[in-house]
């Protein structure tokens, strides 16, 4: 099943990219987006805007984007032979595992939007500042992986 893509390759790749990007911009979004619901309080009308804005951003970007990165991911992975049992990939099971962590995090994350939306905020504001940074972490990791391929 190697290079079964052919010249829709770049295509595909780009297009995972772009949704790469998205996805990842919701996932820096939304847990900044439950500091401020958390600080503006979780009654009133200022607190129901924030619940619009986090299930905007979950419908419009950041569920479409996850299922799009995945769907494009899963047939790059397929056109490298991660199915194949080829040899050198070592990578891209370690992008993988750092990407089902991932989404892992975003279904957390959509998770405290229904806790909030609900009035139960469980995670201090501090707490939330730095969960906000996992994102950036993982996508740090998954690039070196994807670009140096140092396994």
């Amino acid at each position: 099943m190697i290079g079964w893509l052919g010249n829709a390759y770049p295509w595909v790749k780009a297009a995972h990219l772009i949704f790469v990007i998205f996805w990842m911009a919701g996932l820096f979004m939304l847990p900044r987006f439950f500091v401020y619901h958390q600080e503006d309080g979780l009654s009133g009308p200022q607190a129901q805007r924030w619940v619009e804005r986090e299930t905007k951003l979950k419908n419009i970007i950041l569920n479409p984007s996850l299922i799009i990165v995945w769907v494009l991911g899963l047939m790059l992975a397929a056109n490298s032979g991660l199915f194949s049992g080829a040899p050198g990939l070592g990578w891209l099971h370690a992008k993988l595992a750092l990407v089902v962590l991932l989404s892992g995090f975003h279904g957390w994350a959509v998770g405290y939007a229904r806790a909030l939306a609900n009035g139960r905020a469980r995670l201090a504001g501090r707490t939330l500042r730095l969960i906000n940074e996992i994102p950036g972490v993982a996508v740090t990791l998954i690039v070196i992986l994807v670009i140096v391929q140092p396994f």
